[in-house]
């Protein structure tokens, strides 16, 4: 298997309210809710960099696509790393999910390894880390 991840989907008990997370508290570029007309496949898109997109999904339709029973969700299964080219954006980052309504579980700090990050949760438990690492080159 050539690894080719082009879409990440994560379930959400609220399309609506994830929606405004992510579109108007982080500004992430979508056309918003689509798929309305079909059971279970409303849907929102965001276009994250050339060939990646972010999905929202209800988590009950996710279960029913898959036929796998909802459960409680752990926020610690996985993050999501948001690469930045400095301190600086990883503070202006974090800051503006905390405006977006997103739960600062770990501040932006300097990190063991010679970097510096902080991390959030969505408003579904979500862990996003913001994160500059200065060996690696400028992000985009």
């Amino acid at each position: 298997m050539k690894p080719r991840v082009s879409v990440i989907t994560i379930g959400v008990n609220n399309l609506e309210e994830s929606l405004l997370f992510y579109r108007d508290g982080l500004g992430f570029p979508t056309d918003g809710i689509v798929g309305e007309e079909f059971d279970h496949g409303a849907v929102a898109f965001f276009d994250l960099q050339p060939g990646l997109k972010l999905a929202i999904w209800n988590r009950k339709d996710i279960a029913h696509e898959t036929k796998v029973n909802v459960s409680s969700p752990s926020p610690t299964e996985f993050t999501l790393g948001h690469n930045v080219n400095n301190k600086t954006e990883v503070d202006e980052v974090m800051e503006k999910a905390k405006r977006a309504g997103a739960y600062i579980t770990d501040p932006a700090h300097d990190t063991f390894w010679g970097g510096y990050s902080g991390h959030f949760q969505d408003p579904d438990g979500h862990l996003w880390e913001v994160v500059w690492n200065p060996e690696w080159d400028d992000v985009e």
